[in-house]
């Protein structure tokens, strides 16, 4: 299983948060900063068994919570197109609070 670790402190605003995921999830220098593009990245991580550890998750949720909803269904989003291409969803999202 590939871990990936965010930080819910560093993520502000939409651009802080397209630049927190692009650094730690290295995503392609050609990744489009909107939410269409993150889960097309998400998607192609998620080939295998893939954790997204998004540690003070608290703080994130009262300060974002936009973004916090955001992450969480765009992640189902990415497990669900699996399940309808007969693949696995491989996608685990975990946060602390």
């Amino acid at each position: 299983m590939t871990i990936y670790n965010i930080n819910g402190r560093k993520i502000k605003d939409w651009k802080s948060f397209h630049r927190e995921f692009k650094k730690e999830l290295n995503f392609p220098d050609y990744y489009g900063e909107n939410m269409d593009a993150w889960i097309d990245c998400v998607d192609e991580l998620s080939e295998k068994p893939t954790l997204i550890n998004i540690k003070n998750g608290k703080v994130l949720k009262e300060n974002s919570p936009e973004i916090f909803e955001a992450i969480l269904e765009c992640s189902a989003f990415v497990n669900h197109r699996k399940l309808d291409v007969g693949e696995k969803p491989n996608l685990i999202i975990s946060t602390e609070y």
